[in-house]
């Protein structure tokens, strides 16, 4: 199979997904010690301070859209419906999806949204042309 353009930024999407898992763990970490991080984690811990509880969040929102992009990639390559439509709209998501990481890391409302409506356009961009 072909690294297209698409398959290339659902590379980049899995690795940005990895990225947060590991700035969320590390976040967390350096709030409750590596002692917590290592033990059984029995008990409930307390609340997230706010950049761990803001790298969380964002990481859970990247996780609702990530299935669904992967499947729109691969089912468009197998369509063979892939082509400018699902480049632009695959390169809007991803590019989308890491200002959002930053914009919600530093706590930046509004902007924020407005970035995930585009990165979740071009998801839907690439939904749509499945159908044309």
């Amino acid at each position: 199979m072909d690294m297209t353009p698409e398959f290339i930024l659902l590379a980049g999407a899995l690795v940005l997904a990895l990225v947060q898992i590991m700035a969320a763990g590390a976040a967390r970490t350096a709030e409750l010690g590596a002692k917590w991080n290592a033990g059984p984690r029995d008990g409930d811990p307390p609340p997230p301070g706010k950049l761990a509880g803001r790298l969380m969040r964002a990481q859970a929102n990247l996780f609702e859209t990530l299935p669904l992009f992967a499947a729109a990639v691969i089912m468009a390559h197998v369509a063979g419906k892939d082509g400018l439509v699902t480049a632009v709209g695959a390169h809007v998501y991803v590019l989308g999806r890491v200002v959002y990481l930053g914009l919600y890391a530093l706590g930046i409302p509004y902007l924020r949204s407005l970035v995930w409506l585009a990165s979740t356009g071009g998801l839907v961009a690439i939904i749509v042309a499945l159908f044309l």
